[in-house]
């Protein structure tokens, strides 16, 4: 089994309901154990003006799971289509978003998956919720994730 840390998002129909959703999901999937949940924050969204598009709940999990990277990837994808996501443009509303932000101490640079998540040391949103479950975490190549918080932009919402 290999230990993952994922990334949950949501800001359209019911966020909070949306990554309920998902952990329930995840915890009836055989191959997957979910370890720790963070608490839930809220936050504005990236790459895009405040008012064009409504908060985002995060959350960031810890889970132990026997699937490969890119199975993992292709579970996360089909539980977001479970939830109606829509890819319509980058940055874009979405009832459910599901990031691999690092898988094990593995480094993966693929077509369609790299790990650690390329953006996660720029993103408060996702280190908050991960320094909640894991204070002293390391990125690969030695960075230490509480040295990238920046200004603090999320609030929780327990």
């Amino acid at each position: 089994m290999t230990t993952c840390y994922l990334a949950l998002g949501s800001n359209l129909k019911s966020p909070r309901r949306q990554i309920q959703q998902a952990l329930k999901a995840i915890r009836r999937t055989p191959e997957v154990c979910l370890k720790q949940i963070s608490p839930i924050y809220q936050s504005y969204p990236q790459g895009v003006t405040k008012l064009s598009q409504p908060t985002y709940f995060n959350a960031v999990i810890m889970i132990e799971t026997s699937l490969s990277p890119m199975n993992l990837l292709h579970f996360c994808q089909k539980l977001e289509n479970k939830h109606k996501r829509l890819r319509l443009k980058p940055w874009g509303a979405r009832t459910m978003d599901i990031d691999i932000l690092l898988y094990g101490k593995r480094t993966l640079n693929l077509k369609h998956l790299t790990v650690p998540h390329p953006r996660m040391h720029e993103r408060d949103f996702v280190l908050v919720p991960l320094l909640d479950i894991w204070p002293d975490a390391h990125l690969p190549g030695g960075q230490i994730a509480k040295d990238c918080l920046k200004t603090i932009r999320v609030k929780s919402i327990k």
